[in-house]
């Protein structure tokens, strides 16, 4: 379980956790992770997670991340995990892989870990459970990684994985647009 603290700073984030009543890290991670699963519009400015009132693995994750060094808490590390997305642990997505023949995508997923525990705010249900038995690999990143840097190491990964699966008869182009169906129906 992750230390909870006190948001004292008046940085961005914290401030903008104080106007909406949020007063402890465990208030701004119950109320990011009940705000609904949408992409914002600038993922390079967190703050965007409370003006349109949603966001993704990545905003929110780094948001909680930018709290927490706000208000110089230690310990807490934003991941990117490479893991198995297929039709058991997002059962929204499988038809779109049966229909393409795959038994499953390599997906970005972003999550924080206080020492060695998982936080995933993803959305009301999220859970590491829904991941963590497909987990490819991790990658600590920065708040400011969630945007450009997130995706070129996606695509590049996704090229990888179709290089040493010549099996699968898709262009880097091809996945990353089912990529996108299935991210798409999860919204």
């Amino acid at each position: 379980m992750y230390k909870d603290f006190l948001i004292e700073s008046s940085k961005g984030i914290s401030a903008a956790c104080l106007g909406k009543e949020l007063y402890t890290f465990s208030q701004a991670a119950m109320f990011v992770k009940d705000l609904p699963y949408k992409r914002n519009t600038d993922k390079n400015n967190l703050l965007t997670v409370f003006s349109e009132g949603c966001g993704t693995c990545g905003t929110k994750h780094a948001l909680l991340k930018q709290l927490a060094d706000e208000n110089d808490q230690e310990g807490f590390d934003l991941v990117m995990g490479m893991y198995k997305m297929n039709g058991t642990n997002t059962p929204r997505i499988a038809g779109i892989l049966d229909r393409h023949k795959l038994d499953y995508i390599p997906e970005a997923h972003v999550y924080l870990k206080y020492e060695e525990d998982i936080i995933d705010c993803t959305n009301s249900t999220s859970s590491p459970d829904d991941f963590i038995d497909d987990l490819l690999e991790e990658t600590i990143i920065t708040p400011g990684q969630v945007s450009e840097y997130k995706i070129n190491y996606h695509k590049a990964y996704l090229q990888n994985w179709l290089s040493a699966n010549p099996g699968i008869p898709y262009t880097p182009d091809e996945i990353w647009a089912i990529r996108e169906e299935c991210i798409k129906a999860l919204s």
